[in-house]
């Protein structure tokens, strides 16, 4: 019997932390699900990601409630995933923010990403009925900027291509701590399929050159300490180099899709088979690291049948 589609046989409820990773910085996690952010400032707060519903935002406000009072001014968007902004409207935040890239593939493919997650993640898309449509910003930046709630201080900023093209990661001075969205994991698989393989290590670099005290990742438990973090950064770059140097041994020597997975598969299953989403992610990674490996530079858009159909070849009997 095949496998259940992606997350669809997932629909078990996941424990939720709200782990304190910086003076006044919390990262909001559950067990392998989207991670949010909180940066709390001297009025205000500004909130990283969004989560895939506003239900499941109210349980991230819920969490903020407990440590602040201080109304939600800002919402940051490290990408444009469904899982990750949709439950928008339920902030009320005066700012919206994205990088340029990440606002011109909501325009390219934000409505065939939230077709595709929605048949993926049946549990993450509970009431979303309340969803009012897509995400759009009311900011948006194409390297750095700078946000000052009262004096705290919060850098955003496009350090690479990786996840997405768009990236962006959250940097508070004052506390040396860095929301990475999904450029960085925590025993989690990484999503790669809307990803730039060949240039995350490098993006990865750049995120460890700010010699950091805690990360608060895309997915997995709070990273604090250095070792920790350190340990974080070099497990993504694995997982990511593990993926794709496979797929490129396989298409030089023109090799074909299946030859792609079973390569991978050989070289990730014993390192990684036990991580989060691993086997959701796994057809979506083989298919980008295919196409990237071919020379294939901007993702093709995933659509539900396409999802279906890859998941098919692929993980079918």
């Amino acid at each position: 019997m095949a496998k259940a589609f992606a997350s669809q046989g997932d629909m078990e409820e996941k424990k939720i932390s709200f782990t304190q990773v910086g003076e006044g910085l919390y990262a909001f996690t559950a067990e392998g699900d989207p991670n949010t952010g909180v940066i709390i400032g001297d009025d205000s707060v500004m909130i990283v990601e969004a989560q895939a519903t506003p239900r499941l935002a109210r349980k991230v406000i819920e969490c903020v409630r407990s440590v602040t009072d201080k109304p939600i001014s800002h919402l940051v968007l490290t990408h444009y995933h469904a899982v990750r902004v949709l439950g928008a409207s339920a902030y009320g935040a005066r700012e919206i923010i994205m990088t340029d890239t990440t606002r011109a593939q909501v325009v390219e493919r934000g409505q065939e990403d939230w077709d595709s997650e929605f048949g993926r993640f049946p549990r993450l898309f509970q009431g979303h009925e309340e969803i009012p449509g897509l995400t759009w910003p009311t900011t948006t930046f194409k390297d750095k900027m700078t946000v000052y709630l009262g004096s705290r201080k919060v850098e955003i900023m496009h350090l690479g291509r990786a996840h997405t093209a768009g990236d962006a990661v959250i940097y508070v001075p004052d506390q040396n701590v860095m929301f990475t969205g999904d450029i960085v994991e925590y025993h989690s698989a990484c999503y790669c399929g809307d990803g730039h393989l060949a240039d995350w290590p490098s993006t990865l670099d750049a995120i460890r050159a700010y010699d950091l005290d805690a990360i608060a990742p895309g997915r997995g438990d709070a990273l604090v300490g250095r070792e920790m973090v350190n340990a974080a950064l070099d497990n993504t770059a694995d997982f990511v180099t593990s993926t794709f140097k496979p797929a490129l041994k396989v298409a030089a020597r023109g090799g074909t899709l299946k030859e792609t997975w079973d390569a991978i598969r050989a070289e990730c299953d014993p390192k990684f088979a036990d991580y989060a989403i691993y086997e959701h992610c796994l057809p979506f990674n083989v298919g980008r690291a295919y196409d990237e490996a071919r020379g294939i530079d901007t993702p093709r858009i995933w659509t539900a049948e396409r999802d279906q159909q890859m998941w098919n070849d692929l993980q079918g009997d």
